[in-house]
């Protein structure tokens, strides 16, 4: 620990040899590491030092803009080497990149070569230059690999900071939208963005932010997972109070509606903050489509999440123990699918539940030509045979089959896999106390889900605590078309909750009406 904040606070110094011995003992050795002494033609009596990481610099710029001039200076006057002006002259007079600082300490300097710099030291002075000449290969902006839609902007985040700032930048074409970067990581220094709207955004959950993003203390942040685990509200609960997505529209969408995007280096996926429940059934593209239509499949969302946690749950009630509640002829054909069937009814539906997560666990890890078919041809398979031989009924197969095609219809992942962990304990319950302890366990659900906060936001508004707003109902479960939408979402205490001044009917329909 002494070694560490001995070398943060280690200035310069004048001998050039000492500083470049100095940078290349604190990188080891590293193989990646360039370092060019070199005299320019104008004044060979100047020894000069050019240092910096091999992959992650555009070593282009640094030849044309960084290199070349520095090697046939012509400064205004003649400085001597000990002349204390050279350094000002180089960064006003010779270097043409854009950003150009001084540097007086040495772990300073090693940060921002790191991050894409490169260094100019000058012999006889105790600071160095500091030029950005950032570059590398990187991958390209193309369309978001999870969240895909039919309408709408086909762009998604990449792994660089700040082309995905960019990114939102072209969509909000504004001076209010506010960007502030932090470093985490005592040693991969990750910088990490929190994106919001001045004059919208609460500022109170802007410096919670800010707050809990500063208590973070670990060694190094490799994607935004990090991130959302130090400073998510609730630690111990399945629900995420955190929403994670690769699309920039849903960014800009979100901070549109005042809520804070945090953006890390190194991962194409952003967090939004605060939200709510109701939110992860919520497309960016519902509202690229007609209100009927997006209404129309955000009730299915909300249809197929239920159908996920419970249909196998209500099925192993009823078949073990509310049989009266089935039609004479349903219950017939499923007590003669199961006769000669070995096994229990919560035994039969764990067995056909775990064998569909096996192969979609399969299917995700597997390369993409031939994931899809081993999860295909395995269901078919695997169900078919089982079905046979008499290990499992044909009517479990139906069950577990629908189920997993309603998890897969959440446009956001993560509250699909809530989905998927709490059907497990649903069918416990279900096994061994029938309709009662379902009842009993989706009570406690609902509890716990009034409980949760995410950034002191109540999770379930505006069901709880209720709202007699009406529009804010209507575009939780039911869309309102865009003339229609004149406030923002009012789980937040916006500073400006209005998106229109006022509800007006479409154009054409207004000339229609007049008299």
């Amino acid at each position: 620990m002494k070694q560490s904040e001995t070398s943060r606070e280690r200035p310069f110094q004048s001998s050039l040899k000492a500083n470049v011995r100095a940078i290349n003992e604190r990188f080891g050795g590293s193989s990646d590491l360039v370092v060019r002494l070199f005299r320019s033609d104008a004044a060979p009596e100047r020894e000069l030092a050019l240092m910096y990481i091999r992959g992650i610099v555009d070593e282009s710029t640094i030849n044309e803009s960084v290199l070349s001039p520095l090697m046939s200076m012509q400064l205004p006057k003649p400085f001597g080497k000990e002349e204390p002006g050279l350094l000002e002259a180089l960064r006003t007079s010779i270097l043409s990149v854009g950003q150009v600082k001084d540097v007086l300490m040495l772990e300073e300097a090693i940060q921002l070569m790191t991050g894409g710099m490169c260094l100019i030291a000058a012999e006889g002075h105790a600071a160095v230059l500091m030029a950005g000449v950032g570059g590398g290969e990187q991958r390209s902006v193309d369309s978001a690999l999870t969240q895909t839609v039919i309408r709408g902007p086909q762009r998604g985040f990449v792994e660089d900071l700040n082309t995905n700032v960019s990114l939102i930048r072209r969509i909000i074409r504004s001076p209010n939208l506010h960007v502030q970067t932090h470093k985490i990581g005592s040693e991969t220094h990750t910088d990490v963005a929190v994106l919001y709207m001045n004059g919208i955004a609460d500022e109170a959950v802007v410096k919670e932010v800010y707050r809990r993003l500063a208590d973070i203390e670990i060694d190094g942040v490799l994607e935004s997972g990090y991130i959302e685990e130090f400073i998510q509200d609730e630690t111990f609960t399945l629900f995420p109070t955190l929403m994670n997505t690769e699309r920039p529209d849903t960014v800009a969408a979100s901070l549109l509606e005042g809520r804070v995007a945090i953006v890390v280096e190194g991962t194409p996926t952003a967090l939004i903050a605060p939200i709510t429940f109701f939110n992860f059934f919520q497309s960016t593209e519902d509202y690229y489509h007609r209100f009927d239509i997006a209404s129309f499949v955000r009730m299915i969302r909300y249809g197929a999440y239920a159908v996920s946690m419970l249909l196998p749950a209500l099925y192993i009630a009823v078949t073990t123990f509310h049989q009266e509640l089935l039609p004479t002829t349903l219950l017939i054909s499923l007590a003669a699918q199961r006769e000669g069937i070995p096994f229990p009814g919560l035994v039969e539906a764990l067995l056909m539940v775990l064998a569909f997560e096996v192969l979609s666990e399969a299917g995700f890890r597997m390369p993409r030509a031939i994931g899809s078919a081993i999860s295909i041809i395995g269901a078919l398979v695997l169900g078919q045979a089982a079905v046979q031989t008499g290990i499992v009924s044909a009517g479990i197969v139906i069950v577990v089959s629908f189920t997993a095609i309603a998890s897969f219809v959440m446009p956001e992942f993560n509250i699909a896999a809530t989905s998927r962990i709490i059907r497990f304990g649903l069918m416990l319950v279900a096994g061994f106390l029938g309709f009662f302890g379902l009842f009993i366990a989706i009570l406690f659900i609902l509890v716990h889900l009034a409980s949760l906060r995410s950034f002191g936001v109540p999770y379930m508004t505006p069901m709880a605590p209720g709202t007699s707003v009406r529009s804010l109902w209507r575009d939780v479960f039911v869309q309102n078309p865009w003339w229609a939408i004149v406030l923002r979402p009012q789980d937040l205490k916006l500073r400006n909750p209005k998106r229109l001044k006022r509800s007006k009917w479409p154009i054409a329909q207004r000339q229609i009406k007049k008299p």
